[in-house]
């Protein structure tokens, strides 16, 4: 267990939930229930992270002055101190939610990432790893130059402080454009990498998720590959040496499923959790987060 905080940099993010039942009629209505809810894998991480565990959590991320003290306020809310920056070039990041009623509640995002992807090195600052005892970034960071320099420079930082670093790889799509062996350059000195299943085959060229998760654990010393309904994997030094069963859930949403692993998973090593009981954390946070609407906890959890 490490004594301080926990600072999640990443995207601060407007969501519009659209939830639909069967497929959408092109061309015509398809009727929905509509929902505007704060978002973004970045401060989704880092709510789930403040209700599940005790330590602090912070959050450094980009936001348009259309909808800051709205998010200020929804962070506070959820336990997080925000550090936001306003960006007076660029409105809020916005994603719209597709999310099919369907039983596998599967949903499609269309992105607008506005501020999000604009943090730079210049909003860095090294004075923000005073008190903190890890660093977690979003992946939607590497997505950008702007935003490459800035995860270059933090990760330079908490290196010299010996504050140790994790990442989700945060989007299959970005991912693809991306390329796995400039990704694989980008993280180096990340020392947890927490990455779907889809992601992590991406990453790998493999289709089997356990080779997958195994070959990325050459790179990355501990690889915490998310399942969704079949658990997570845990691989070390080229071999997967864990796994940890999902906790049954009935899907309402799966948006922000992810996030509430990683939440759950980082609070748990917080804590003083070994990683195979921080990962059976992050699955019963999963399964809280798929029968919720939206990417944030529920008040009672």
């Amino acid at each position: 267990m490490r004594d301080g905080a926990l600072l999640v940099v990443g995207d601060v993010i407007t969501d519009v939930v659209a939830r639909h039942r069967g497929p959408l009629a092109p061309g015509t209505d398809t009727a929905a229930a509509i929902r505007t809810v704060p978002g973004g894998a970045g401060a989704n991480v880092a709510c789930w992270a403040a209700r599940w565990g005790g330590a602090e959590v912070r959050l450094l991320g980009r936001v348009g002055r259309d909808a800051a003290a709205w998010h200020e306020r929804e962070l506070a809310a959820c336990g997080v101190r925000p550090l936001l920056v306003v960006d007076e070039g660029a409105p809020t990041g916005t994603v719209i939610c597709l999310v099919d009623e369907g039983a596998a509640a599967e949903r499609t995002f269309l992105t607008d990432s506005g501020a999000s992807l604009r943090l730079d090195a210049g909003d860095w600052s090294d004075a923000l790893l005073d008190g903190v005892a890890r660093l977690h970034l979003s992946g939607y960071l590497l997505f950008t130059e702007p935003s490459r320099a800035f995860v270059a420079v933090a990760l330079a930082a908490a290196r010299a402080r010996g504050v140790p670093v994790s990442l989700d790889p945060a989007s299959a799509g970005f991912l693809a454009e991306l390329g796995a062996d400039r990704f694989r350059a980008l993280v180096d000195g990340v020392d947890v990498l927490l990455p779907s299943r889809d992601e992590a085959c991406l990453l790998t060229g493999s289709s089997d998720a356990v080779e997958a998760a195994a070959l990325l654990s050459r790179h990355v010393p501990l690889v915490v590959a998310k399942l969704g309904a079949e658990g997570a994997l845990l691989a070390r030094s080229g071999a997967v040496y864990a796994r940890v069963p999902a906790v049954p859930a009935t899907p309402r949403d799966t948006t922000g499923a992810g996030d509430a692993f990683t939440g759950a998973f980082l609070a748990s090593l917080l804590a003083g959790a070994g990683p195979e009981r921080a990962a059976a954390q992050g699955c019963g946070a999963g399964a809280r987060a798929v029968e919720t609407i939206g990417g944030r906890p529920p008040s009672s959890a």
